[in-house]
């Protein structure tokens, strides 16, 4: 599904093709210092990765799942993990390109993707993980109509996959959104 949309963005599902891009945009977006850009960067709470090849990869092929690629003028920008879980709908994987971030393209990807998932598959609720120390982003997420939950799951340290703690608090809450 190809769609053109407001300010120039077309959204589309990866490919196979987009891999490599999808990689070098998620990295920029949360470490290392190109990530500094924006203001979702992870770069002082992690090092090392936040995805390779093979995970953007497993998410384009997953059942039950798409990797939402959104480009502006050929060039893609942004992209969010969808994932069909029943009654709700997991997103994760939401990367905008540092040179773009503050200037409202999140709130237009995420309406997106909920719009996305409501009619796709029908879905009451979405659902994703938020690093619990990042209160800017989940503030953010707040904002769009997210709340805390309160429930938790253990950061996976030592799997350097999902990149390297800075520091020995990490863990991961839950935000739910119902979506009417």
């Amino acid at each position: 599904m190809t769609r053109p949309m407001t300010a120039g963005l077309t959204f589309r599902d990866a490919t196979d093709a987009d891999v490599d891009a999808l990689v070098a945009l998620i990295e920029s977006a949360y470490r290392g210092d190109s990530s500094r850009v924006g203001w979702t960067t992870e770069a002082d709470i992690l090092e090392g990765q936040r995805t390779d090849p093979e995970g953007v990869l497993q998410v384009i092929k997953a059942p039950d799942s798409r990797l939402l690629t959104v480009e502006r003028e050929g060039r893609v920008v942004a992209c969010c993990q969808l994932e069909h879980r029943g009654d709700h709908a997991y997103f994760g994987m939401f990367a905008v390109s540092p040179q773009l971030q503050g200037a409202g393209l999140g709130k237009v990807i995420i309406a997106e993707a909920e719009r996305t998932v409501r009619e796709a598959w029908g879905v009451t609720e979405m659902h994703m993980t938020v690093i619990s120390v990042r209160d800017d982003l989940i503030a953010w997420y707040e904002r769009r109509g997210y709340r805390r939950t309160g429930r938790m799951t253990p950061f996976p340290y030592g799997d350097e996959r999902f990149g390297i703690p800075q520091r020995d608090d990490l863990q991961f809450e839950l935000l739910v959104k119902p979506l009417a």
